[in-house]
């Protein structure tokens, strides 16, 4: 959980240095009007290039992990199951220990 809380500061970080950078390029830069909107349509397609990566990233991380977590759920499944079919194979010697002694005699 640590990781996927260092990933998240990390993105959050990415977006808001990446805005605060383009506005406070945007504000500083000493050029007519023309050219400012110019410089903001392309550093507005930049920006969308960056997120649309960074969702790519996150997306083959997600995917990596949710298959990773899938696989750890089916192993526990399966040792679950085993631990289950053990228990009731307990259960049923039990059972078949008391139905077979005869009446007056104490089950061990």
């Amino acid at each position: 959980m640590s990781d996927r809380d260092e990933f998240g500061a990390f993105l959050i970080g990415f977006v808001v240095g990446a805005v605060t950078g383009a506005v406070v390029s945007l504000l500083f830069a000493p050029q007519s009007g023309e050219e400012t909107r110019v410089l903001i349509k392309e550093r507005a397609i930049e920006l969308a290039d960056k997120a649309s990566e960074t969702a790519q990233t996150v997306s083959k991380e997600v995917e990596t992990r949710t298959e990773e977590y899938l696989s750890k759920a089916e192993e526990l499944a399966k040792k679950g199951q085993a631990v289950l079919e053990e228990q009731k194979a307990k259960v049923t010697e039990v059972v078949q220990n008391v139905v077979s002694k005869p009446k007056g005699e104490t089950p061990v």
